[in-house]
């Protein structure tokens, strides 16, 4: 009899663990010079009337 069972999902990180690793890469940006702007609230960075273009695809030939 085939076999109907399918693979198990992995499970996701814990929360701690995103977290401790979102904090090590931000403090890896920071060490290299990285810069973080403070934007007010409120603040979009859409510009009216300009429509976004797609990425290029440079596997699809672009």
């Amino acid at each position: 009899m085939a076999n109907t069972r399918t693979a198990a999902k992995k499970k996701a990180p814990a929360a701690v663990e995103t977290s401790a690793s979102l904090e090590a890469q931000m403090q890896a940006f920071l060490d290299r010079g990285g810069k973080v702007e403070v934007i007010e609230s409120g603040v979009s960075g859409q510009i009216i009337g300009h429509k976004p273009t797609k990425p290029s695809n440079p596997a699809a030939g672009n």
